[in-house]
């Protein structure tokens, strides 16, 4: 699997991550296969994987904990703090507190004595930006964490981020975690060239549009398990005009990829990782049986003809729905 750097951390990781959120309640809690499912992640050549302290409100990462029992320095594990744990409002955000406390948490269900990549969740306008960074400078300095970084974050709030800790000495973020895919391409306007411009690699979330790039949804028929029924307000399943315009346009990217001698997936998978400023696209598979074909689009490298004919098909910074954007 080809490597790249992860941002300014000097951290090398491979160029498709393994996202975690599907272990537990939220997807599969056979214990046993999601261990198979990290293994087989790491005997494929993944390195960095990635979780969140609300997936499954912890489970996700005491699953991943007990997958990397013994290999721990295999991998380079990212994981994130800031959206609510629970009722209690003192345990969401991204107050110093809660930064400090939600990091001793993750390192306790994850088995660890450190984090490779300690994200911003999603923003938090209670807190001033400059509170939050300078907690991450504590846990950087206390080793706990090796780098820290946002998710979903705006220009101007990367920009912000980025300019508190400048200003006080801590070290930059080295990474933002965005939507990205054919189908989600806001980014392209203004977050992926900021993040050229300041060495902060992006780590693309739902390179697959939470399955519409696996061309699964063009029957209409839905998985009852899957992520369209459980997490339908995310991927669009309640609106009707937005399914017929995404099935119409998988139905001629599946033509691009057939003409390419690629899978759907590998070309979905190969267009995001195509982007210079791009370090990896995250994969999240709910069972092992899918996780084969998703490490299969490694390495894939579109030519300009096979970018021009997607840039066809979906206009460069257009998000199909603006509600995907994140």
């Amino acid at each position: 699997m080809p490597t790249r750097r992860l941002g300014s951390s000097g951290i090398e990781v491979g160029t498709i991550a393994l996202g975690t959120m599907m272990f537990g309640g939220w997807g599969n809690d056979d214990v046993d296969e999601c261990v198979r499912m990290v293994e087989l992640a790491l005997e494929r050549g993944v390195t960095l994987v990635d979780t969140a302290d609300i997936y499954d409100q912890g489970r996700s990462e005491e699953i991943l904990g007990r997958a990397l029992a013994g290999r721990r320095d295999d991998v380079v594990l990212a994981t994130k703090c800031g959206n609510p744990m629970g009722e209690d409002p003192a345990r969401r955000g991204l107050s110093a507190r809660w930064i400090r406390a939600a990091c001793d948490d993750s390192l306790r269900r994850l088995g660890t004595d450190r984090i490779d990549l300690f994200q911003m969740h999603r923003p938090d306008p209670a807190t001033p930006i400059e509170e939050s960074v300078a907690a991450m400078g504590e846990l950087l300095r206390a080793g706990k964490i090796r780098a820290w970084g946002t998710s979903t974050f705006s220009c101007d709030e990367l920009e912000a981020a980025r300019a508190a800790a400048v200003a006080t000495g801590v070290a930059p973020p080295a990474t933002e975690q965005p939507p990205y895919s054919v189908l989600v391409r806001g980014i392209e306007r203004e977050v992926l060239p900021w993040c050229a411009a300041h060495d902060v690699g992006a780590i693309a979330w739902a390179p697959l549009n939470g399955g519409w790039l696996t061309g699964k949804y063009q029957s209409g028929a839905l998985d009852p398990e899957g992520r369209a029924v459980k997490k339908a307000e995310h991927f669009d399943h309640r609106d009707e005009a937005v399914r017929a315009e995404k099935r119409a346009i998988v139905e001629r990217l599946t033509v691009v990829a057939a003409d390419a001698g690629l899978t759907l997936v590998q070309l979905a998978i190969g267009f995001v990782t195509a982007q210079p400023a791009v370090t990896a696209a995250i994969v999240g598979p709910r069972r092992l049986d899918q996780l084969p074909a998703l490490l299969d689009a490694a390495g894939v490298a579109l030519s300009p003809d096979v970018l021009a004919a997607i840039d066809d098909v979906v206009a460069p910074g257009r998000t199909v729905n603006p509600a995907n954007d994140g």
